[in-house]
């Protein structure tokens, strides 16, 4: 048991463990508190490697004090701090671990169950592996959470993620997603134009920057075994739900472009062949009248965009994420973290403008403006089940 004594936020807290089953350790509540007033205690459930993991990000994020209503107090890493922690991975996120409790005393632990009561409206942050959330999302309601933070997609399925909803409103936790192109100046920007134009049509139109290889692609195919309709084009699909009334009931038709759109089988580094788009294109038709087009190549670089056609389908409008203005905080990013993923950076302001909005909601209950619930994740996650098996028989 660590020492009751007062902890600060200093260099004086400086402890490396290992967490097994058989030797876990927990964290001393007597007198621990980060937090300061009108801030959030965070913890980030599933960090993941530095330079490499979206947690990792969203940590940076918070120590280097981006979000002012959060404060990040604890790191609940389970791989790293455990099975993986021999790995090249797991020593460099050992070292970043010691440079992180030395630099600002956030504690780490290898399990929820190592961790103290809240001494603040405590957020979970949950940016582990999809398939672990329903696990992390009860585990965190059980140890103090009073509001969640969940990433994308939220769960493997529909049906668990419509039973993790429920078991968070039964304990009265309220759970946001992390759905960040939901507050995107481009969204916003293009939807803008878009309703001064009768007749118009979206296009949301998202890109990675993956080698267009078979090695590349059979890598990401099998670390992204969901699938890129719940992965890589979740975001879209939220926007659609969130935005323009597309919901499974509500589809009318669905038709990919077969020009532009590929699904490939490919074998993954376990050996194991994996079935996926590189690259869909795929046009929706509401019921209610709304149509709508999104476009996702894991190949096509690491900027999104978004364009406005009018009634004759002629592009109008279009706008970039990252801008020109966005651009040089990019330049500036990379500079600083030149092994990170590019993504990172251009999704900066939107990383850090949920995850505010999150902990002010946590801390005071103001309204997180924009910000997609978990019954938006649950209606995405359809539309994702829905159009993966239509879109696949279109292409054959």
């Amino acid at each position: 048991m660590f020492s009751s004594s007062l902890v600060s936020r200093s260099a004086a807290f400086v402890t490396r463990r290992v967490v097994t089953p058989a030797n876990t350790r927990a964290i001393s509540s007597s007198s621990l508190r980060f937090a300061e007033e009108g801030q959030a205690e965070v913890i980030l459930v599933g960090c993941g490697a530095p330079n490499r993991g979206m947690g990792w990000y969203h940590a940076v994020q918070m120590l280097d004090k981006k979000c002012p209503s959060a404060s990040l107090d604890y790191v609940v890493e389970p791989w790293f701090m455990g099975g993986g922690k021999d790995s090249p991975a797991g020593q460099d996120f050992a070292e970043w671990q010691a440079d992180t409790e030395a630099a600002h005393g956030t504690k780490f632990a290898g399990s929820l169950e190592e961790l103290p009561p809240p001494a603040a409206p405590r957020l979970a942050l949950i940016s582990g592996r999809t398939a672990d959330n329903p696990r992390l999302l009860k585990e965190s309601i059980a140890h103090g959470a009073k509001c969640v933070y969940l990433e994308k997609p939220g769960a493997p399925t529909v049906t668990e993620l419509e039973q993790m909803s429920k078991d968070a409103k039964d304990a009265g936790v309220e759970v946001l997603m992390g759905y960040n192109k939901n507050v995107c100046k481009y969204v916003r920007k293009t939807r803008e134009f878009a309703d001064t134009l009768e007749g118009s049509m979206i296009t949301y139109v998202s890109n990675n920057a993956y080698e267009n290889t078979p090695e590349s692609l059979g890598e990401c195919f099998e670390r992204n075994a969901e699938g890129m309709l719940k992965n890589m084009v979740i975001h879209e699909l939220a926007l659609l739900v969130s935005f323009h009334d597309v919901t499974v009931d509500n589809i009318a038709e669905v038709v990919a472009d077969k020009e532009f759109s590929s699904l490939q089988t490919l074998p993954g580094p376990s050996g194991k062949d994996f079935t996926d788009f590189d690259k869909i294109k795929f046009t929706i038709t509401t019921k209610t009248g709304v149509t709508i087009c999104v476009q996702g190549d894991r190949c096509g670089g690491t900027d999104s965009f978004a364009t406005v056609s009018d009634k004759e389908g002629k592009e109008v409008f279009r706008y970039w994420m990252p801008d020109d203005d966005d651009k040089v905080h990019v330049k500036e990013l990379t500079e600083k973290y030149p092994t990170a993923m590019p993504y990172f950076f251009t999704q900066d302001p939107d990383y850090i403008t949920v995850k505010e909005r999150v902990a002010k909601h946590t801390v005071s209950g103001e309204e997180a403006e924009g910000i997609a619930n978990i019954d938006i994740a649950v209606e995405t996650l359809k539309v994702a089940e829905y159009l993966t098996p239509v879109l696949s028989e279109q292409l054959k």
